[in-house]
């Protein structure tokens, strides 16, 4: 599958290094591609050219990069971002419980399908979830069920264990996942290198 990853950074490359190791072709989309950079276009040429796009650049930026993509019109939208912002006491959720990120951008794109996943762990993990001993869980939340099963494939072929969360708005519930991670990651003095299974009895 064509995957247009919008977003350079580290989230960006680690989904890139993960996807094109399951044999999907990325397409990097970014404000100013590099021309020394063949897999980098512009955000309308890649998503244009693409199957899906995981949308992963900082949430404050979602929305100009939505408005450059034409809206996603048609597409599915695959929202990696969480809406962090400083607080008194630190990093922290800027919505949450009574909306999500997600919702939000959603509202923006509503001519999209989007779904949220690859939110719920650091990106040391996205680039090489097949080096746990059982495979890291990563919800997905969407509403149209059809095109659900492409997210849940893509996040499978990642290496995660892809479990069906339901509805966008279950957003809420997912993007606080991401700060716990946070919370204990790098500031409980957890590191990088751990991440949430889902286990069963049995």
């Amino acid at each position: 599958m064509k995957v247009a990853i919008i977003g350079v950074g580290n989230v960006g490359r680690a989904l890139a290094t993960a996807l094109r190791k399951a044999g999907h072709e990325i397409l990097f989309g970014a404000r100013s591609p590099d021309t020394q950079k063949p897999e980098q276009h512009s955000i309308p040429d890649a998503v244009r050219a693409a199957e899906a796009s995981i949308l992963a650049v900082p949430f404050p930026a979602a929305a100009d990069v939505i408005a450059a993509a034409g809206g996603f019109e048609g597409k599915i939208l695959i929202d990696a971002t969480n809406p962090l912002g400083m607080m008194p006491e630190g990093l922290g959720l800027t919505m949450g419980y009574t909306t999500s990120g997600a919702e939000r951008i959603a509202a923006q794109a509503p001519e999209a399908f989007v779904f949220k996943a690859f939110n719920q762990t650091g990106w040391e993990n996205m680039q090489d979830a097949a080096a746990y001993a059982a495979r890291p869980v990563m919800f997905v939340a969407g509403d149209d069920t059809a095109r659900k099963r492409v997210v849940l494939t893509l996040v499978a072929d990642a290496g995660f264990e892809a479990v069906d969360a339901g509805p966008l708005r279950t957003a809420r519930l997912l993007e606080p996942l991401a700060m716990l991670w946070i919370e204990l990651g790098r500031k409980r003095g957890f590191g990088s290198d751990f991440a949430v299974t889902l286990q069963r009895k049995g």
